[in-house]
């Protein structure tokens, strides 16, 4: 939805979640020398402020990467998705977060390419700032990227990390996204695809986990975070 900004939410449990699973996956993908693509449906703006702006209205931040931004504990996979928050605040204090785009920038070698969709005008202004000196490196497109994401695949080098994630404000993102998937996984079924989904109380959320697997059981990882015990309408993302 167009109303929907993903500021209010940067840093939250949520994307502790999503971004500790991408930069994984990133890593993996980046232990053989041939190159891959990064897709992304929703980029979103690639990074946000946490101290001006949407951020404060809420500061969800200090409950998802403000528990984790100065322990020493982690375990490696956790500590290796703040150690890229880290690169973005390099006086040690947390000012900025990076989004899907930016940790997929961080990671990326030489040959390997991103190619990212935005639908919201604002939203895309900044991220084409943001990108404005990578070259070919990066292509941002202005649409739907459950329509447009179509005419990528099979990416070039036959490698490649699909991220969906709508906001699903809309009840038919379910439907827009495993149709997505489905599509996806015929044109290129060598593909990852990473889908975050929100865990609320509504019928679509609780029927997606299950709707997704069928349409690919055989190499499937399902992950969720539970910081609290839920309310009656849910956890909300």
């Amino acid at each position: 939805m167009l109303s929907y900004r993903h500021a209010f939410h940067a840093g939250n449990h949520a994307d502790v979640l999503k971004h500790t699973v991408v930069v994984q996956l990133l890593h993996y993908l980046g232990k053989k020398d041939k190159a891959y693509w990064y897709i992304d449906t929703h980029a979103g703006a690639g990074a946000y402020a946490l101290r001006e702006g949407y951020a404060t209205k809420n500061a969800e931040f200090d409950t998802g990467i403000g528990k984790l931004w100065r322990r020493s504990d982690l375990p490696q996979a956790l500590s290796g998705y703040v150690d890229e928050v880290a690169a973005l605040n390099p006086d040690g204090e947390l000012r900025f977060y990076p989004g899907s785009p930016y940790l997929a920038w961080r990671l990326m070698r030489e040959q390997d390419r991103m190619r990212l969709f935005e639908l919201h005008s604002t939203e895309i202004d900044v991220l084409r700032h943001r990108f404005h000196d990578a070259g070919r490196r990066v292509m941002i497109y202005a649409g739907d990227g459950f329509d447009g994401i179509k005419a990528l695949l099979p990416p070039p080098p036959r490698r490649a990390l699909v991220l969906i994630d709508p906001s699903f404000e809309d009840k038919r993102d379910y439907a827009r996204t495993l149709t997505c998937v489905e599509e996806s996984l015929k044109r290129f079924a060598n593909g990852t695809y990473a889908v975050w989904y929100p865990q609320v109380t509504r019928p679509e959320s609780q029927r997606f986990p299950e709707q997704l697997k069928r349409l690919q059981d055989k190499n499937w990882l399902h992950l969720t975070l539970s910081v609290s015990n839920p309310p009656a309408d849910g956890f909300g993302l």
